[in-house]
């Protein structure tokens, strides 16, 4: 992931043995750096496995003070010199999924994962030429402060806003306390505008459902991300399309690059009962992760949409629910993320994605690096896209619909 992904409310800090897993795909670039201090890392990681060797870290102290006094040019702040020997070490495990992320990332990643956080409600992203655009939530506090989808975002507070920062780094300037009050310079049709919006509590749904046009006996249930509250969502929703004649479901898990594993897990129990999965740690030692009793939508005809961004959480949710006999899968092969990563929370408010375990489905079928096939494989194109065209849940009507749904 990840995602991915998201301070957690139960991350805890090392050295503490409690922590959070997140099943998530995570695109975060490992920079190679010099290694400096290795005391600093000790200090900082404290469950760290014995001291380091005296000779290696005498070398890293000769290196970096060979550098510290002959370097031409700026030397890097303390932190980034952290930062790069953290990263240093981890880029020799050759695993993508073990990272560090930085602490306004880390913030928002915790935030997604809990579903909720302070904020004025918006999604931000790049124009083709790299502008910041807003696409404000319908009645939340930008919405409501006169922001409208496609406006730039020029500066936050009066600091200007530029091509060269990170999208989660200027989203952590639009978050906040609840109750406080954040100054957004905008361009709107090339004239500039001044909006103050104060910050709300913003619960942006994981999960969103509705009846299929022209199939009412068949709902249609989009999970975007897996967080706390999707479980709850996703009962409702059930809940909701049963009242208006649903008879099965269409659960899509295209684009869910994953989030928590208990969620998935829970999500899963919806739809069936008994083994969800199965975790292989490094000890050799396994554990069985099974669904609660209880679920809501055990009765229901199951088909799932993944396509390749499916991953992780998600392609655990599709991999036991095809290899229970309750649904297939429609669309493309999934990413193929079939590891789980333990958050800890560092001092500073950085967060240290470890990987420890792998995944199998019940059948004990492997999927990292490798994916789910799809039982019916449907690929939706650009230009279906453009046209509002969605031919993988069209197949996937198709099926439900044959034999009729009752």
């Amino acid at each position: 992931m990840l995602a991915p992904t998201a301070a957690l409310s139960e991350r805890a800090c090392l050295p503490s043995s409690s922590f959070r897993r997140i099943a998530g795909v995570l695109f975060v670039s490992l920079a190679l750096g010099l290694g400096y201090l290795a005391g600093l890392l000790t200090a900082t990681i404290a469950d760290s496995a014995g001291s380091a060797d005296a000779s290696t870290t005498a070398l890293i102290d000769d290196a970096w003070q060979l550098v510290e006094s002959r370097f031409f040019g700026t030397l890097p702040t303390t932190q980034t010199r952290a930062y790069s020997a953290i990263r240093g070490l981890l880029s020799s495990l050759n695993d993508p999924y073990t990272v560090l992320v930085e602490p306004s990332a880390a913030r928002l990643e915790s935030d997604q994962l809990r579903g909720q956080y302070g904020g004025i409600g918006v999604d931000l992203r790049r124009d083709a030429e790299g502008r910041a655009r807003l696409s404000p939530y319908p009645d939340r506090p930008a919405a409501r402060a006169g922001v409208l989808d496609g406006d730039e975002l020029v500066a936050v507070d009066g600091t200007p806003v530029s091509i060269a920062q990170r999208l989660d780094e200027i989203e952590a300037r639009l978050r906040g306390d609840i109750g406080t009050r954040v100054h957004l310079s905008l361009v709107r049709a090339a004239q500039p505008l001044e909006i103050e919006v104060e910050r709300a509590q913003i619960i942006p749904p994981s999960t969103v459902w509705r009846l299929i046009d022209n199939a009412p006996g068949i709902g249609y249930i989009s999970i975007r991300v897996f967080t706390d509250r999707t479980v709850d969502e996703v009962r409702r929703a059930v809940d909701d399309l049963r009242q208006r004649g649903a008879r099965a479901i269409a659960l899509d898990l295209r684009d869910n690059g994953g989030g928590l594993l208990q969620s998935a897990v829970d999500v899963t129990g919806q739809f069936v009962d008994g083994l969800v999965m199965i975790e292989l740690r490094r000890d050799g030692s396994e554990q069985q992760f099974l669904a609660p009793n209880g679920g809501s939508a055990r009765d229901l005809p199951l088909a799932i949409l993944v396509n390749h961004s499916t991953a992780s959480a998600s392609e655990i949710v599709a991999g036991a629910l095809r290899d229970r006999g309750r649904a297939i899968l429609v669309g493309e092969l999934t990413y193929g993320k079939g590891s789980v990563q333990s958050i800890f929370q560092l001092a500073d408010g950085a967060s240290l994605h470890v990987t420890t375990a792998e995944w199998f489905t019940p059948s004990r079928r492997p999927f990292n690096g490798q994916g789910l096939q799809p039982d019916i494989e449907v690929v939706r194109t650009a230009d279906d896209r453009a046209a509002g065209r969605d031919p993988v849940l069209d197949r996937a009507v198709a099926y439900l619909q044959s034999p009729p749904v009752p």
